[in-house]
């Protein structure tokens, strides 16, 4: 098991429930060390006082808020710990709301709570059950890494989860990003509706970072003398450039047909629609254009003897 990241207790009401906090996600990213190209030194980041110009131990070092550029005040760790807060070293729960309630871009870091001691194995699952059964998650608070959060708490696969929650003041508005509005045709919208409808799937837990196996590809072959992997082909995005949006919806949903196998008809959106007719305005026939041109000249010539008299 990960070691623990934070313990405490979770307060719920008047039962408190010790637990032990466990990173829930690990981040599989391949990393890259800073190397000076010429001899492959490694590049190192220095901690410089800038008063005397000389590199700081890291035990030397610590946390000061700016009151004015001249005036810094000292904060050590052992105080932030000793704050007179109810959520020290607590998660205090304040809370129960339905899921649909919280809006997902206020979640960041995930963790799981684990039991911590056998004192905690019945309020915990006591807690566990009463989430399950109200269909409900808990807000709670709690604090850490020197400011108090705001959390989420919920179960999964029988462990309780705690996701932590940004303020509704850290979230900016999108009131400016908003596009101007535009004239949509019905044909677009079905030919949309039905492309999220033929790339729709029950689980996505099959999904692999692509980037991250094509970049463990180029290390292998690059440390093993090879020849390097070929260039992906794909279609560079013209800024600018005008696209017949229905043309490529239409593509669109042929290529996720064909991609889970699915026969294939060439049916535009306007041929699916049923009760909808376009009906096609009816051209002159030369006859009858040959008559209107004759008739105009008449009347053109005679209007001309009128003025002449």
């Amino acid at each position: 098991m990960p070691r623990p990241l934070w313990t405490g207790a979770i307060s719920f009401g008047l039962v408190t429930i010790p637990v032990k906090i466990i990173g829930a996600t690990e981040d599989r990213s391949v990393r890259f060390h800073q190397v000076h190209l010429e001899d492959m030194g490694r590049g190192r980041t220095r901690k410089v006082c800038e008063l005397d110009d000389e590199v700081v131990p890291q035990a030397e070092l610590g946390k000061g808020y700016e009151l004015t550029k001249d005036q810094v005040v000292p904060i050590s760790d052992e105080e932030l710990d000793e704050m007179p807060l109810p959520t020290a070293k607590a998660i205090e729960i304040v809370a129960f709301v339905g899921s649909d309630s919280i809006d997902p871009i206020r979640i960041s870091d995930s963790y799981f709570l684990a039991v911590d001691g056998q004192v905690a194995a019945k309020p915990y699952t006591l807690l566990r059950t009463a989430l399950d059964r109200s269909d409900k998650v808990a807000v709670a608070k709690f604090a850490w890494h020197g400011r108090e959060r705001l959390g989420l708490l919920r179960v999964r696969d029988g462990a309780i989860v705690l996701h932590s929650l940004r303020w509704p003041d850290e979230i900016r508005s999108p009131e400016s990003l908003a596009s101007k509005a535009v004239a949509l045709d019905d044909g677009e919208i079905e030919r949309a509706v039905q492309l999220t409808d033929t790339m729709a799937m029950d689980d996505a837990s099959s999904f692999r970072d692509e980037y991250r196996d094509a970049l463990e590809e180029l290390i292998e072959a690059k440390s093993e003398g090879k020849e390097l992997p070929e260039p992906a082909q794909g279609e560079k995005w013209e800024a600018g450039k005008v696209v017949d949006l229905m043309a490529t919806l239409n593509a669109s949903v042929k290529a996720a047909r064909e991609s889970r196998g699915e026969r294939v008809e060439d049916a535009t959106v306007h041929e699916m629609r049923p009760g909808k007719k376009t009906t096609a305005k009816k051209k002159p026939s030369p006859t009858k254009k040959a008559t209107a041109k004759k008739t105009t000249r008449k009347k053109t010539a005679a209007a001309k003897k009128r003025t002449a008299s």
